[in-house]
């Protein structure tokens, strides 16, 4: 049937087909650089940097855009407050956002422009507005008149009457109308402006995507998308002014996340409960933050709490774990020759599941990328994986048991991978658990180390009270001993 996606433009689902075979132009609005990022912004990222992967595992050539908004009242206030020049707030934002999106391993786009860049364009395009009547200079402003534009409100649902009558006259007296948006903000003293036909300023904010998206996607391009805090009355506002300009439809297939909530109550600086992206990840594995985030359908609300979190960490552990003891205990050359027959017989349920995992996963992921179900299907492999490898023990697996527990744990990491999931070597990612969850146990590694070898000692010494004491100390701190044939190992569970 093919990839289907949920457009907000239609509320609907519908096929996606692109405007050239082959090729896919995608833009997603990205960050106004004036502070850290919070999670909200991780679910985003994380959300349209799967979707970026999956269009490119279809097969198809994928142009993606996403944009930093380097020029705005927030940054030009942090610029006045830190007194300097507001340049230095974009750089300094632009950096620690790609610090972030690093650690969590979002793929970085086709194109990053800058909205400072794109300014040209920008006036081009409000200078076609008010060529055609839909746009107006009031003052040292230019204003979008959305009763000239027929389809305001298509987006977001709202209609145009209903808009006017809530609406306060009193917000703007420049405006024609209430609910007319800037285009051009003529300049205030010490603040940064450009020279238009409309005297010194800046643009609004809404004619950055429009501009951008006709330079690097053209006229009319297949996706848009973003927060849905964005539906209104930023998207709104750039169908409008896009397709007043052009005349033709600005973006075919409209995509929305839903939003984090905290403890479900919306993240809010003013309630308390606002994190940061490099707050979280101090405590907690990037790949078990995009596990969270990737546990939800991506239109659906998800709730961030230490509970979900920890969840997630849990199941991450899982999937390493079973990588883990593949490599450990199937460790022989795979056996690229052994017949299916063979392979069958060791397992056949396990066998049919790595036969039919790629065909299930890429149906959730066709469901309007639907990461929920793919992941359920990656941990219904995983489990079976497990079983299989815990009927052996601790025997090394050799011939096509050996073979068969490879092409699971390949396939586990293949389609893992798609979601930017399982993308390290097992052995590390325990190593960066444990530095993580230890820094909340008041221990460092020197002294689990240093308790570890003593507990050995004691041991060689038939001093097993003083043994069985160190583990219960070490488990007081929540440092869990597991003794191996090839020594102890140590985990925190914080």
């Amino acid at each position: 049937m093919g990839l289907q996606v949920y457009n907000t433009l239609t509320r609907s689902k519908e096929e996606f087909v692109p405007l050239e075979a082959g090729r896919v132009k995608f833009y997603a609005c990205g960050v106004t650089v004036y502070d850290h990022c919070h999670i909200g912004h991780a679910r985003s990222s994380i959300v349209f940097d799967v979707i970026y992967r999956y269009l490119m595992h279809l097969g198809y050539e994928v142009t993606y855009v996403r944009n930093f908004t380097d020029i705005d009242d927030k940054i030009i206030r942090r610029a006045n407050e830190e007194g300097c020049d507001y340049r230095t707030i974009s750089e300094r934002y632009i950096a620690e956002f790609y610090e972030d999106m690093d650690a969590l391993g979002v793929l970085h786009p086709t194109v990053e422009p800058l909205a400072t860049d794109n300014i040209p364009g920008m006036i081009e395009i409000i200078g076609i507005l008010m060529e055609k009547g839909v746009a107006y200079q009031s003052g040292p402003d230019v204003y979008f008149e959305v009763e000239r534009f027929p389809g305001y409100g298509k987006l977001s649902g709202r209609e145009l009457e209903d808009m006017m009558a809530g609406a306060r006259v009193e917000v703007d007296a420049n405006k024609r109308n209430p609910l007319d948006f800037v285009l051009w903000k003529g300049s205030k003293p010490g603040e940064p402006s450009w020279e238009s036909p409309w005297g010194p300023g800046r643009p609004g904010w809404h004619i950055e995507c429009s501009a951008m998206g006709l330079r690097y996607l053209g006229k009319t391009f297949d996706i848009h998308g973003g927060g849905r805090d964005l539906v209104f009355p930023h998207h709104e506002n750039e169908i409008a002014q896009s397709e007043a300009a052009f005349g033709v439809p600005f973006a075919r297939y409209w995509l929305h996340n839903g939003f984090v909530n905290i403890n479900n109550e919306k993240m809010s600086k003013s309630l308390g409960n606002f994190f940061t992206i490099r707050e979280v990840l101090k405590k907690v594995h990037p790949e078990s933050l995009r596990l969270f985030v990737l546990s939800k359908h991506y239109r659906s609300p998800v709730d961030f709490s230490d509970e979900t979190v920890a969840e997630a960490e849990r199941s991450l552990e899982r999937l390493y774990g079973t990588l883990e003891a593949v490599e450990e205990r199937a460790s022989a050359p795979v056996d690229t020759s052994a017949a299916d027959k063979a392979l069958r017989a060791q397992d056949p349920e396990l066998f049919d599941e790595i036969s039919t995992l790629p065909g299930a996963f890429g149906e959730a992921m066709d469901n309007d990328f639907n990461t929920a179900q793919a992941l359920g299907y990656l941990f219904g492999l995983q489990r079976h994986l497990q079983r299989f490898l815990d009927r052996f023990g601790q025997k090394k697996l050799k011939g096509p048991a050996a073979t068969l527990a490879q092409k699971g744990a390949a396939t586990l990491r293949e389609h893992s991978r798609l979601l930017g999931l399982l993308t390290g070597e097992a052995g590390r990612f325990f190593e960066e658990q444990k530095k993580l969850k230890l820094s909340s146990t008041g221990l460092t590694e020197e002294e689990v180390e240093r308790s570890i070898e003593l507990r050995h000692l004691a041991r060689q010494e038939k001093n097993f009270a003083e043994a069985d004491a160190i583990r219960r100390r070490l488990e007081e701190k929540h440092v869990i001993l597991e003794d191996t044939p090839r020594g102890t190992r140590w985990k925190v569970v914080a």
